[in-house]
């Protein structure tokens, strides 16, 4: 078997590499231009993937699929040092708590919908609850100020 058609760790090529994951090889390419991969060169010119490409690709994976950009991850990979660490996670940290309360209220919508009895989901308290939250105590109602007039009607 030729060596561009290994599967194994050695040695792989970057077509070999990219199906072993499902991605296509210009991805591979572009994580290499951003620094975040450095493939061996075969006499050929080739690029050959070793075992530490493996493990580089999937670290890079994992972290997308946390919600890394590949800028965080590209600092990340070059730093070894704690502190310089948790000053790059920890507003990656904030964001990702952000996004999880929006998706655990959106998710509270949905429950509430399935669980709701009434014909009108208007109607249902958990919704009217949930719209309230949203809107806030001291909203006009129709168009009104809170005096119940129009606003061009107000005197001021």
């Amino acid at each position: 078997m030729k060596s561009s058609e290994d599967n194994g760790a050695a040695g792989m090529s970057i077509g070999a590499l990219a199906a072993r994951f499902g991605l296509a090889t210009h991805v591979l390419r572009h994580w290499e231009s951003m620094g975040l991969l450095h493939p061996h060169r075969d006499a050929g010119g080739r690029r050959r993937y070793g075992a530490d490409d493996l493990t580089r690709v999937a670290t890079i994976l994992i972290s997308k699929e946390a919600g890394l950009s590949l800028d965080t991850i590209r600092s990340l990979s070059a730093t070894a040092d704690r502190t310089t660490r948790h000053k790059i996670l920890h507003p990656e940290a904030e964001k990702l708590r952000s996004r999880i309360a929006a998706a655990q209220v959106s998710l509270e919508l949905i429950e509430g919908g399935l669980n709701c009895a009434h014909e009108d989901i208007t109607q249902c308290p958990n919704y009217q609850r949930l719209i309230a939250e949203r809107v806030g105590p001291r909203v006009p109602a129709h168009g009104r100020a809170q005096d119940g007039n129009p606003p061009a009607a107000r005197a001021d």
